[in-house]
């Protein structure tokens, strides 16, 4: 022991001194000599305070020697401190932009690229711990990036479309029903998502290796959440016909039915325009190209995949579209979304 064991006046007092110092380094520091001079060993310190004992045995080796001035954190006499408001800044301009804007074959930032063109620019040098609590500090995070795609309309002319879209959708008389219309394609090889499972352990996904598709279109009422929806094992002109046709038998009383949807291929052939002119209530209105956010639906297709394909369990195409249909024909109205959990739909009996 470098320390001799001390009355617990003592200890108590080298303690609130360190206290006053407002350093957790200090403190931590202090609260190994006292213990020490309490009559703990070097091992059942370190695993009390949650240090290694070497971090023990050279505290009080310190302490032994220098005394007071041992505990004392001395960083503050290292002069300021390189990583400033501007190096976070620099970060954080840097997280908004690629690589491959600097020369570097690599799409995607690691932190350590993030310390060498922080560095170009800065001449700051900071380690990997140091990058990753600046990370920390500005907010960023690692998720998935959004595809998008570069549109034919400007600017305005997106915002005016979806502001037109907006007004009609606000202003609906009561007579007239507005829809949000899209379809979504149904996977027998199951999307695999994020899951809770225990450490140390990865879940296992049986898939069909064969993969089996279905496809859906759907409708989401903007005034009351009402879903329609019809499938097919075609993607095609007939499948956005015969969803048209379920408006037109769904809503009988109604004496214009809005469809906003978005500039897919089937849905402005030559078939549905023939079809159209049989159906003089329905009106198509068209979001402008690469707006998914705007289609309202699209968040049910998110739900639907969480609440039935993703990691599912089915073997057969038939069986997993069995477990869609009822998914959809149970789903809650959609129309005002809220932050509230809702209770999980469990299988029908």
């Amino acid at each position: 022991m470098f320390v001799k064991v001390k009355p617990r006046q003592w200890r108590r007092a080298l303690v609130r001194r360190a206290r006053k110092t407002g350093s957790p380094v200090t403190l931590g520091r202090a609260l190994i000599v006292a213990a020490a001079a309490g009559g703990m060993t070097p091992s059942v310190i370190a695993e009390a305070q949650n240090v290694s004992r070497t971090h023990v045995y050279r505290t009080l080796a310190a302490y032994d020697k220098e005394g007071w001035l041992a505990l004392l954190d001395a960083r503050k006499n290292n002069g300021p401190r390189k990583v400033d408001d501007n190096f976070r800044r620099v970060v954080r301009n840097l997280l908004q932009q690629s690589p491959q804007d600097y020369r570097y074959i690599r799409p995607t930032w690691t932190r350590e690229l993030l310390i060498i063109v922080a560095e170009e620019q800065t001449s700051i040098r900071v380690s990997l711990s140091s990058m990753s609590r600046i990370l920390k500090k500005v907010g960023a995070r690692r998720g998935r990036p959004k595809p998008v795609v570069s549109s034919t309309l400007s600017e305005r002319q997106k915002r005016r479309r979806i502001a037109e879209i907006r007004v009609t959708v606000k202003s609906l008389p009561a007579d007239e029903v507005a829809v949000y219309e899209d379809e979504v394609d149904i996977h027998l090889n199951p999307k695999i998502g994020l899951d809770w499972m225990n450490k140390g352990e990865q879940k296992q996904v049986m898939t069909p290796g064969k993969n089996e598709k279905g496809y859906l279109a759907g409708t989401l009422d903007a005034r009351d959440g009402t879903v329609l929806w019809v499938g097919s094992d075609r993607k095609n002109s007939d499948l956005f016909i015969a969803m048209l046709r379920k408006l037109e038998e769904h809503y009988t009383s109604a004496s214009r039915i809005h469809v906003i949807l978005d500039n897919y291929g089937i849905h402005k052939s030559a078939d549905v325009q023939d079809v159209l002119m049989s159906m003089p209530r329905i009106r198509l209105l068209f979001l402008p190209p690469y707006c998914p956010d705007e289609n309202r639906i699209e968040r049910l297709w998110q739900d639907l995949h969480a609440n039935v394909t993703r990691n599912h369990r089915q073997t057969t195409l038939r069986g997993l579209c069995g477990a869609v249909a009822d998914y959809l024909d149970r789903v809650t109205p959609w129309a005002r979304r809220d932050n509230a959990v809702r209770p999980p739909m469990k299988m029908a009996a």
